[in-house]
């Protein structure tokens, strides 16, 4: 999404924050004025409209894909990193 439209700087800005959100928008969790203010922008930038098709595609295909379980060896080292992530982030006790 490069330029916006004609509207250019201040727009690219946008263009970036509404594409950090359509996973939000497609969920239906964003507040009604932020979906507003999206649909606004979408109307009137034609890379934002072809970012979204594109997304609403990606969505639609992994929708086809079958649902695997996950192997048990990527489960063991998932879960490691996880915890060793929350390890990492709690506070030092006092």
């Amino acid at each position: 999404m490069g330029d916006c439209g004609e509207r250019g700087g201040a727009s690219d800005i946008e263009c970036r924050e509404i594409a950090a959100l359509l996973g939000d928008y497609f969920d239906g969790t964003l507040p009604n004025h932020t979906r507003e203010l999206i649909e606004f922008h979408i109307d009137g930038c034609a890379p934002c409209v072809a970012f979204v098709n594109t997304y609403r595609g990606t969505i639609a295909a992994t929708r086809t894909l079958p649902e695997t379980p996950m192997p048990a060896e990527l489960r063991k080292r998932l879960l490691s990193v996880l915890r060793s992530e929350r390890g990492s982030q709690t506070p030092p006790r006092s």
